[in-house]
């Protein structure tokens, strides 16, 4: 019997019951700890499998709005328990939630559809995701997530860390610390047997090096970054602190909806001026937000919180983001890169605006109609330019775990040996 809640994300609650029930089935193989607690004092669960020092470290839940990573987690620990391959020379470590605070307040356990995806949604403030708090806060200001990620992994200290994430609307990719030569090709199989598309020019690895088709090596310390605005450094997050013992992190990427404009590396006619006129949306979108929120602030002096702190942040990153795109190059110059600046472009207004309408309905404020209109209208002309599908969830589920499977893999034959 699967432990996969049918048709549906699990909760973090259900991700803990279905992991203990599986340390509890086999105790001689698994383990079941607590490696820390959350900011709001929610505890952080590890699930072991296997007791051979060469480790894999799967972690999920880094960002709330991003469910798929924790069904995919209890899929793949269900198969190394019954799979001795995988666990030949290997164990397994999951850690269940890196963010339960955040997992609590994103909302959209079923999304029928990306209106109701946003009207749930929650994504925290740069400083407050567990692994890109330390690419922007000094060591002494961490949050307690990050600080037991860190010490799972130099207690792990695994050949491989993966970290499961996902998108809203577009395709599968990953992103690597370092190259794990192979991957591309099960990578791509796997996408194209279950009608995912590669997105081929990911806006979240602009400028990066590429293995094969959707898998990005990230750029070695010193690169200049494609958007030099954003505040957070992939480089400065927990992703390289596997690198302290040899190892390397994989990024698993998966879309919840499907779009195949991020799957064309054809030639895009005139990027440059298509990506300005994309920051011009993106500053009117933004500016439009900002108004609602400049309005409202009189009256919002009780609701401090992790969602305005939220809505603020992705609201502060519209102006230097604008700018990148309308005074540098094009990192890319294809179809697929022009369709992902896109749907970046669209996102972060329209989460900022989501996130906004759920602390002014707390009070049932006056400015309630006028963002629900923005965000209803923006998600349905999000979902209708990019002609959106659902990706069903076990599809979502199957090509996350194939590829953390092929990862593994592949990145054993060159992992250091523990003595």
């Amino acid at each position: 019997m699967s432990l996969l809640p049918e048709l549906r994300y699990p909760s973090v609650n259900e991700l803990v019951s279905s992991a203990r029930a599986l340390a509890a089935h086999r105790p001689g193989l698994c383990t079941f700890t607590q490696v820390g607690s959350s900011r709001a004092g929610r505890p952080l669960h590890l699930l072991s499998v296997g007791h051979a020092r060469r480790a894999v470290l799967v972690v999920a839940g880094a960002h709330a709005n991003e469910p798929t990573g924790g069904s995919t987690l209890l899929s793949l620990a269900e198969r190394t328990v019954h799979d001795r391959e995988l666990r030949a020379g290997t164990s397994w470590h999951f850690l269940l939630c890196a963010d339960p605070d955040g997992a609590s307040l994103h909302v959209t356990p079923a999304p029928r559809s990306l209106l109701d995806y946003h009207l749930g949604f929650y994504r925290p403030a740069g400083p407050e995701q567990p692994e890109w708090a330390p690419s922007v806060l000094p060591p002494d200001r961490l949050p307690p997530e990050t600080v037991a990620l860190t010490r799972v992994i130099d207690e792990v200290r695994p050949y491989l860390q993966v970290t499961l994430h996902g998108t809203d609307v577009g395709g599968s990719w990953v992103q690597l610390t370092k190259d794990v030569p192979g991957l591309a090709e099960p990578f791509a199989k796997s996408a194209a047997e279950l009608h995912i598309p590669v997105e081929t020019g990911a806006s979240d690895a602009a400028g990066w090096p590429a293995s094969g088709p959707g898998v990005h090596v990230m750029p070695a310390p010193g690169t200049d970054a494609a958007y030099p605005s954003m505040p957070d450094d992939a480089r400065h997050s927990t992703w390289y602190h596997a690198h302290l013992y040899g190892g390397l992190t994989a990024v698993v990427e998966v879309p919840m909806w499907a779009s195949d404009l991020v799957d064309d590396p054809a030639p895009h006619p005139a990027p440059a001026a298509a990506i300005r006129r994309l920051a011009g949306r993106l500053l009117r979108d933004g500016m439009e937000v900002e108004q609602v929120l400049a309005d409202a602030r009189p009256r919002l002096a009780d609701a401090e919180g992790p969602l305005l702190r939220a809505a603020q942040w992705a609201l502060e990153l519209v102006p230097g983001l604008a700018a990148d795109w309308t005074h540098t190059p094009p990192a890319d110059t294809t179809m697929a890169y022009v369709g992902s600046v896109d749907a970046f472009g669209r996102r972060l207004p329209l989460r900022a605006a989501a996130m906004l309408l759920r602390v002014l309905r707390e009070t049932d404020d006056r400015a309630v109609p006028r963002l629900e209109n923005l965000v209803a209208a923006w998600s349905d002309a999000f979902m209708v330019r990019f002609r959106a599908r659902w990706v069903p969830l076990d599809h979502q589920v199957e090509h996350q775990a194939r590829t953390v499977v092929a990862a593994a893999r592949h990145a054993r034959e060159g992992a250091p040996r523990s003595s």
